[in-house]
């Protein structure tokens, strides 16, 4: 598999192509990832995409420079866990309606640049879809005077402190009751067992973009 070392103000260092390269996996910098997806495009390789924070320029890019030529697998978490939160997340919404009021919180290291997390907009993407919700629906935070919760509003709250490797919860508000659906990350390896899983999957399929619920047989 191709191994990057980017930096964002020097660009990519090409890797020489052999037969033993497979796959291309992406942990950068989101300014580096639409380099690094048109060289695995030019290349013939399937790509794996796990860095997050890519503008909407970014990603048009990115998209533009794959569609058609390569199978993708682009999500903001790899762990197993999470994408277990993302399908248990969907059918909650599901089966509770709009009787449950949804909010996400994520907590993250003090070090992290980027927020909400890439794993909290997947989250959020899931809750709009079932809800049927607007981008200007979704809320980050909330202070002062804003009055009564709204039908129809998913709420967001970052948390930053510490070490702490990653925490998603998604609640689900109802009368009498509350649901709350809770992974914990202690240990970054989750992620790189879970990226090398998407890219032996990757390469048995058609070019295309997919996520890592799609690599876990999730979207029923």
């Amino acid at each position: 598999m191709y191994r990057f070392n980017p930096h964002p103000a020097s660009g990519y260092r090409r890797p020489k192509a052999n037969s033993y390269q497979q796959a291309v996996i992406d942990f950068s910098f989101h300014e580096v990832t639409p380099s690094i997806a048109a060289l695995a495009a030019e290349q013939g390789l399937p790509l794996v995409i796990g860095t997050t924070g890519h503008s909407e320029a970014e990603r048009a890019a990115i998209l533009q420079a794959i569609e058609g030529r390569i199978a993708v697998v682009w999500a903001g978490n790899y762990s197993v866990g999470v994408n277990t939160l993302n399908y248990l997340t969907r059918k909650a919404a599901q089966i509770l309606g709009r009787a449950y009021e949804p909010e996400v919180m994520e907590m993250h290291h003090h070090h992290k640049k980027d927020a909400p997390s890439g794993t909290a907009e997947r989250l959020i993407e899931i809750l709009r879809e079932a809800y049927a919700l607007q981008p200007e629906q979704v809320v980050h935070g909330r202070q002062g005077q804003v009055g009564a919760r709204p039908d129809g509003e998913i709420g967001v709250h970052a948390l930053r402190g510490g070490d702490i490797v990653g925490e998603h919860t998604v609640y689900f508000c109802g009368e009498g009751e509350r649901i709350e659906l809770t992974h914990r990350a202690t240990d970054r390896k989750i992620f790189a067992q879970g990226a090398v899983r998407a890219a032996h999957w990757a390469r048995r399929q058609k070019p295309g973009l997919y996520n890592m619920e799609d690599v876990l047989g999730l979207n029923d």
